[in-house]
């Protein structure tokens, strides 16, 4: 298990260290890739003696802020055994938001592929393990980032073979969750002709892990911490085989361009669940002790 262990914690170092804020969060054993998991000692804002400023942000209902999340990404947004109670690292970070902006909080199930165009319309921000780019900035604003991520290999944990980069994975076939960044690395990839692949795009992340299980597949290529804490979970299906650590990426929750009022205020809040230590026992508790 030490090879498990060492993988993990250096995946959970590498989530840790933020560019602008350091973001960590603490408390429980388990891993959220299992939604059994019992929550109620997972970590939420402490009370704050500076309000935050909320009178300037037009929400599409007042006194409730609108979250669009794509709910079957474990660790960060999964349901409970319930079938029908979110709960994951993005959902827990919501409700602190919430918590800290004095506004109620409504999750709005949204499949991955169009999430974007919901915002402004059906609610107004996206909180869903979603990647700042340069790209994305064309059409939308984003808070200060609130975790950090890399792209990941995981394989079965009976694997004999080496992954020392994304081009060892020529001649493979692998699966990933549609419209993500991992699919875009991957297209990129095969488009370009550095390699040739097979590619299984699933809808779930869900999918391609039950794919690798069942050996439909060689290989997930997905994000770190979502591959952390399905090491944490189940180490005897699952190993890491190569984590991109040159290119390191930062999520942020999404809004529309002229939402700038919002922006400011939920940057606020970032600030001071930062300065609680509020994500550090929250990446503790999400992705495994």
């Amino acid at each position: 298990m030490k090879t498990r262990l060492i993988a993990v914690a250096l995946t959970l170092c590498m989530i840790i260290s933020l560019a602008s804020c350091s973001n960590t969060p603490t408390d429980g054993t388990s891993s959220a890739a299992d939604s059994s998991q019992d929550t109620s000692n997972a970590p939420t804002a402490a009370p704050t003696a500076e309000p935050i400023d909320i009178s300037g942000v037009e929400l599409i209902n007042a006194g409730t802020l609108s979250i669009g999340v794509e709910i079957g990404y474990p660790p960060f947004e999964d349901f409970a055994e319930d079938g029908t109670t979110p709960i994951g690292y993005d959902v827990d970070f919501a409700k602190a938001l919430g918590e800290k902006l004095g506004l109620e909080v409504n999750f709005i199930n949204t499949a991955w592929d169009g999430i974007f165009q919901g915002i402004d319309v059906n609610y107004d921000c996206v909180i869903s393990a979603v990647t700042i780019t340069e790209e994305r900035k064309e059409t939308m604003i984003f808070s200060d980032p609130y975790i950090n991520n890399f792209q990941a290999v995981v394989v079965k944990a009976d694997y004999t073979g080496e992954i020392n980069g994304f081009t060892d994975l020529d001649g493979m076939t692998i699966a990933l969750q549609k419209e993500t960044t991992s699919d875009k690395l991957m297209k990129d990839y095969v488009s370009t002709g550095t390699i040739e692949c097979t590619i299984s795009a699933n809808e779930k992340v869900t999918t391609c892990f039950t794919q690798l299980t069942n050996g439909e597949i060689d290989a997930v290529v997905v994000d770190s911490t979502v591959a952390a804490a399905y090491l944490a979970s189940d180490p005897d299906k699952y190993k890491l085989a190569f984590q991109d650590e040159s290119e390191p990426e930062q999520f942020g929750v999404a809004m529309g361009m002229d939402n700038t009022a919002l922006q400011t205020a939920i940057n606020k809040a970032i600030e001071q669940l930062e300065q609680e230590n509020y994500f550090e026992d929250s990446v503790e508790f999400w992705f495994g002790a």
